[in-house]
């Protein structure tokens, strides 16, 4: 589960700034055509009674659902289709039956026209059930076509109550297809069931379960999930790490995926020349019950076991993925002006996730490393990747200007109040 304000927004802005590289490679820039169908987004949200409760920042969850849903619309990408479904919006009656068949399309996925998909959001109020997996094969549904990124956005605040069509394992249903189509589910409701049925959906396809509490929350990771919809997909290369670095697999520019046991470290090769760079990233995703408190580290040393520079994050049990990461620029001479060899930096990435015992241990939590080697920017040889580096001198050379000036003013004011005194 995820419950952060907008600070947020700045950590994701880092791990989308260490992935650059990797997501947009040359030839292919942010906008520019690809040769795929656009990307598809399908927002589906809970209209369902429940929605009335005034529980998001003193307003009911409707109102924070539709002004969410409002500022989505404004920061919608250009390329994305997007489309927006309901459950429960339509049958205010007790006929289960009924119930459990009202989903509807409210508006549907194509190119957006942003007036018209407010006027429709406007006209939405809390009604009746909450077919979570009847809405969901109809969300699927209309995705249906084209080669482009297929995303589902599951907005609720509330379990399914149209059981026995278990939404999971309608989910699996969706997946087995293998149309490419990835649900997220984002919570309005901090509950234990809603929380275990969301997260298992999303499970089902590779997506994400939010734990939302906040207005800000809910436009913030429904914001990054579209815009996520229109990145470039890059398909993960399966690779198994090591327990020392001399027995490590030698890793190139990619995306990675691996198991990593609780408490367990993976080690990693990457082969760097002078004047290239070295970004990395790691997401550890707790796909079970695992202990609140627990972090990721992720570290790049030498062969000789010395540390270069390291990246890490601590979790409290609001995230079901932490991830960290770190840039080391190799620069283009030494300090003697000599050329320095091609350099093996040793990949190292440490869980602390802990667990009841009762908790299986086996496989290991999913690992995703991003690997990307770049040539360095101009002038990387005259900062070290961590630290000042050679940039001391700097720092040095404003403290002693500061204490030079100190000294001139304190100075100045004896002499002035000299003069005063004669005077």
């Amino acid at each position: 589960m995820i419950r952060r304000k907008r600070p947020v927004a700045g950590a994701c802005a880092l791990l989308a700034a260490l992935t650059a590289g990797l997501a947009f490679p040359a030839g292919a820039a942010a906008g520019e055509p690809t040769g795929q169908d656009a990307p598809k987004v399908n927002l589906l949200l809970d209209v369902s009674g429940s929605m009335r409760a005034t529980d998001i920042d003193g307003r009911s969850r409707m109102a924070a659902a539709k002004q969410a849903f409002n500022e989505v619309l404004d920061a919608t990408p250009e390329e994305v289709e997007l489309g927006i479904r309901t459950l429960g919006a339509n049958y205010p009656g007790d006929d289960r039956k009924e119930g459990c068949k009202d989903t509807a399309q409210l508006y549907p996925v194509g190119p957006l026209d942003r007036t018209e998909a407010k006027t429709a959001v406007a006209t939405l109020a809390p009604t009746g059930w909450t077919p979570i997996g009847p809405a969901l094969l109809k969300a699927a549904a209309d995705l249906d076509g084209g080669d482009g990124s297929k995303r589902i956005v599951l907005i609720s605040d509330g379990e399914d109550t149209c059981a026995p069509l278990d939404p999971c394992e309608v989910a699996r249903e969706i997946a087995a297809k293998g149309i490419g189509l990835t649900i997220d589910t984002l919570g309005l409701v901090p509950s234990a069931k809603l929380s275990r049925q969301l997260s298992c959906i999303a499970e089902a396809t590779g997506g994400t379960y939010t734990s939302i509490e906040h207005q800000d929350e809910l436009t913030d990771r429904v914001n990054e999930l579209v815009d996520r919809a229109a990145e470039p997909v890059v398909t993960p290369v399966a690779t198994q790490g090591a327990g020392s670095c001399a027995e490590a697999p030698v890793l190139e520019s990619g995306l990675y995926t691996d198991r990593e046991e609780f408490g367990q470290q993976r080690w990693y090769r990457v082969e760097l020349l002078s004047g290239q760079e070295l970004r990395a990233s790691v997401s550890v995703a707790a796909d079970r019950a695992v202990h609140p408190d627990h972090g990721v580290l992720l570290r790049a040393v030498t062969v000789h076991d010395r540390e270069i520079v390291r990246g890490e994050a601590a979790g409290n049990g609001r995230t079901d993925v932490l991830s960290t990461g770190l840039r080391y620029p190799k620069p283009e001479r030494d300090d003697e002006g000599d050329k320095p060899a091609a350099e093996t930096v040793c990949l190292a990435v440490t869980n602390s996730f802990s667990a009841d015992s009762g908790v299986k241990t086996t496989p290991g939590l999913p690992l995703e490393l991003t690997v990307d080697v770049v040539d360095g920017p101009d002038g990387a040889d005259d900062v070290a990747s961590f630290g000042l580096g050679r940039g001391w001198w700097l720092l040095g050379a404003l403290v002693l200007t500061g204490f030079l000036a100190g000294l001139v003013w304190g100075w100045l004011s004896r002499w002035r109040f000299a003069v005063w005194r004669t005077n």
